[in-house]
């Protein structure tokens, strides 16, 4: 039992290093954390390419060169089409994100200029909790979810504006029609916002991770085994498919997480939302016709 609960430990003091480091990674600048992941794995695959040929000359390489290119070829083909498939899959969640966050600020806004209608202090209260819903995301509750800290009823304001919401008196509106759009905005609101948080969350299984890492270790390591007369040549192209897989593969980490980093998804609209409230929140309310 404690030999279970030790290696539970050194598995989670593990996990919390190597999130660590990819966070690091994260938050520089793409340039250049592509760059020291290439350099790290470049430099591991050049030398496996280098003991390999030290103890195998050319001429004992090219013996098997038909039957690898075809094993090669076949495999190439197979985790070249997963490994788009992955791309493909990641950034349609990127995608995903991008667009649940501009729509949960265009709901704000809405919902914002739908309450200028109301009476007070209901109205007042709405908008205030609005603008305070929005300048929370943006200011504290972006940067925990980069951080994987956020809940889905981590957000007081949003909990404040649903309160009033359920609590006003429909029979004091001027319409009925107002209300019920309002409360269908509101609905959008948190529903995109719980989109948002779940789509920060990792999309690609382990068991993904798992396949790519191997089928990329495997295709690097099919470079070793073709004897080339000019070992410089071998060299450069056992780096370039190197250099490739491992660009690839960062930019899926990149994808999945959506929320950090410097490659996160813009939070402009919340920005530009939050100044448009500001900007009106002592605007008198519009007059219903």
């Amino acid at each position: 039992m404690k030999s279970i609960l030790f290696l539970s430990t050194i598995d989670q003091s593990s996990g919390d290093k190597f999130a660590g480091l990819m966070q690091f990674l994260l938050n520089l600048p793409p340039p250049i954390s592509f760059f020291i992941v290439s350099a790290i794995t470049t430099f591991l695959a050049l030398t496996g390419l280098y003991l390999v040929r030290k103890k195998y000359s050319a001429e004992v390489l090219k013996e098997n060169h038909e039957v690898a290119a075809i094993i090669f070829n076949a495999f190439g083909l197979f985790y070249g089409v997963l490994l788009a498939f992955v791309v493909f899959v990641t950034w349609s969640g990127y995608d995903d994100a991008t667009k649940n966050l501009q729509l949960e600020a265009n709901e704000v806004a809405d919902i914002f200029h739908i309450t200028q209608t109301f009476p007070n202090p209901a109205g007042e209260t709405i908008r205030q909790t609005l603008l305070d819903y929005v300048t929370s995301v943006y200011n504290n509750e972006l940067k925990r979810m980069s951080e994987g800290e956020i809940s889905l009823h981590s957000n007081e304001a949003m909990l404040k504006l649903i309160t009033v919401f359920y609590h006003i008196d429909e029979k004091s509106l001027p319409n009925d029609a107002i209300y019920a759009e309002a409360l269908k905005r509101l609905n959008n609101l948190a529903e995109y916002r719980r989109l948002r948080i779940f789509a920060g969350n990792d999309t690609v299984p382990a068991v993904v991770w798992l396949v790519l890492l191997v089928g990329s270790v495997i295709s690097i390591s099919y470079t070793y085994f073709f004897g080339m007369k000019n070992i410089r040549a071998q060299y450069l192209i056992a780096g370039s498919l190197t250099v490739t897989i491992t660009l690839i593969l960062f930019l899926i980490y990149v994808l999945d997480h959506p929320f950090t980093g410097t490659s996160m998804v813009s939070s402009e609209p919340l920005k530009q939302v939050m100044l448009i409230l500001k900007n009106d929140q002592h605007s008198p309310p519009s007059s219903i016709p």
